[in-house]
């Protein structure tokens, strides 16, 4: 089963909200302009949609979806074709980058489960400690190495 047929990395150029079903909800509109592709392609601009968003004195709130801003650095898991791409799984397929206060370096704040080399799941834990914000680099070697190992 292939999961993720697009994984891209870019940064977000626009975000507008809008109103969907005749204004029964807001829906928030992003726009990425992609610096790179891990897998697949969708052009230099992968436009997707996020349940919720702002309008002016009207907020919609979706648990799990998130929120993005113009400038935001990120890697997302997309399903869908380029027309109309959107994130798997909500969140869980938004991975934000992000400067370390100390040194600058890149880092991914939420990082994937590393695989283990004999394929076995691993639980996920509240609160691990091993779970830290792994180099941006790192990720991206862990995201191809799963690939690699038949992980679509």
């Amino acid at each position: 089963m292939n999961l993720a047929p697009v994984i891209v990395h870019g940064h977000v150029v626009d975000v507008r909200a809008q109103y969907v079903d005749g204004r029964r909800s807001i829906e928030t509109v992003v726009t990425l302009e992609a610096a790179d592709y891990l897998k697949g392609n969708l052009g230099d601009r992968v436009t997707f949609k996020v349940p919720g968003g702002e309008l002016g004195s009207y907020r919609t709130t979706f648990v799990g979806a998130p929120e993005f801003r113009e400038g935001d650095e990120l890697v997302l898991f997309l399903k869908g074709d380029a027309s109309a791409p959107s994130i798997i799984g909500l969140s869980q397929g938004a991975f934000r980058i992000v400067a370390d206060a100390r040194s600058g370096q890149r880092m991914v704040t939420t990082p994937i489960l590393m695989g283990r080399s004999s394929g076995a799941a691993q639980a996920v834990v509240r609160g691990d400690v091993t779970r830290k914000p792994l180099p941006f680099e790192s990720f991206r070697s862990a995201v191809l190495q799963v690939m690699a190992l038949g992980g679509r």
